[in-house]
């Protein structure tokens, strides 16, 4: 069942009357209004105007679509042929203008009488046996060639739209793989601390658990969406630095300071996580001072990442160094494009990144 837009009907209306409407502008013109009514009225119009919108819908909904673009094209061209020969055999053209001819112009001209009396060939001798219309012949090949350009356009424009809808639909799939790849590396992160506190029987089991369920609440509940408030992942943010305070000596110092107020302002869940997990992987050392600083900076509609560690050790599992910061990076790749700019710092065996978002 055909389910048409009203745009697309009045579209075809408006360029129906449009087209159609112009021999009566010529023929108002040649003969005056009463005589152009009178025309519009006739049998000649109508089999004009039935001609050619038949043959218009024809060529785009069977023969196009059904032939050429079944790679036909032998019979799609014998068909157009056909069709050509059928128009100018029918000579919708012709017939509607002869209206117009004037009344001395219907007394055909004969010719003269020779001197020998006798009379010339008749009129029907001089007619050409076969009769070209040549407007008929030019308007059907502007009908075949409009409808060729409406129906490429509108092939192209739907294959334009299931290309745009597959490329949406495999970021949204590459952003929940990615999202399923940094979550999981977070949730085992924790639970070790977790399991460390239980063993050593700590009093602080019982909020840790706690914290850790306000993460995975705000992980499994509110990350369905690209976009989060800001309050809500500085929240997070919160929640997994003092989870991870719980295990670290006082050899380790951790800054964390926000400036700026959030207010509504936007952004993508879980895109800082990693990079603190980064720096409480590879930034903290039960021998040796360390610390870690982390601030986070809002003004105006930006936002201004910061995050800084010195490096003790580096996994020799080369495939998973870094995963989570490559992750990141494609997640904002696509939530970002032209938004963002980050940039990574290794020097003298200090860590450092700076991430600045437009939101």
């Amino acid at each position: 069942m055909f389910r048409l837009k009203s745009s697309v009907v009045i579209a075809h209306i408006t360029g129906w009357l449009i087209c159609l409407g112009l021999p009566l502008l010529f023929i108002s013109g040649q003969t005056g209004d009463r005589k152009a009514l009178s025309i519009l009225f006739s049998t000649d119009y109508l089999v004009f105007l039935v001609t050619y919108v038949a043959l218009f819908y024809f060529h785009t909904t069977f023969l196009f679509p059904r032939l050429y673009f079944r790679k036909q094209y032998v019979l799609y061209f014998l068909s157009v042929l056909l069709l050509l020969v059928m128009v100018n055999y029918m000579r919708p053209y012709d017939h509607l203008f002869s209206r117009l001819r004037h009344p001395h112009m219907e007394n055909r001209w004969r010719p003269p009488m020779p001197p020998d009396g006798k009379p010339g060939p008749g009129p029907e001798a001089m007619k050409p046996r076969v009769r070209v219309d040549i407007v008929s012949d030019f308007l059907f090949l502007l009908t075949i060639a409009l409808s060729i350009a409406i129906e490429t356009t509108h092939r192209w424009r739907q294959t334009e739209k299931r290309a745009l809808y597959a490329e949406t639909r495999k970021t949204q799939a590459e952003l929940s793989f990615l999202k399923a790849q940094i979550n999981p590396h977070f949730l085992f992160n924790t639970l070790n601390n977790i399991y460390s506190l239980a063993i050593t029987r700590s009093d602080n089991t019982a909020m840790s658990i706690m914290k850790l369920s306000n993460m995975l609440r705000y992980v499994t509940e509110d990350t369905r969406d690209d976009y989060v408030l800001l309050e809500s992942e500085i929240e997070c943010l919160r929640d997994y630095i003092d989870l991870q305070k719980l295990r670290l000596t006082t050899k380790t110092k951790v800054n964390f300071a926000v400036t700026g107020s959030p207010g509504i302002k936007c952004i993508a869940p879980l895109v800082l996580l990693p990079f603190l997990e980064n720096a409480f992987k590879y930034g903290v050392s039960n021998h040796e001072p360390s610390e870690i600083n982390i601030l986070l900076q809002t003004s105006g509609n930006s936002i201004h990442f910061y995050c800084s560690n010195k490096l003790f050790r580096m996994t020799t599992d080369t495939s998973r160094t870094g995963i989570g910061i490559a992750n990141t990076r494609q997640r904002l790749d696509h939530l970002y494009p032209d938004k963002y700019e980050l940039q990574i710092s290794e020097d003298n065996g200090a860590y450092a990144i700076s991430l600045q978002l437009q939101v």
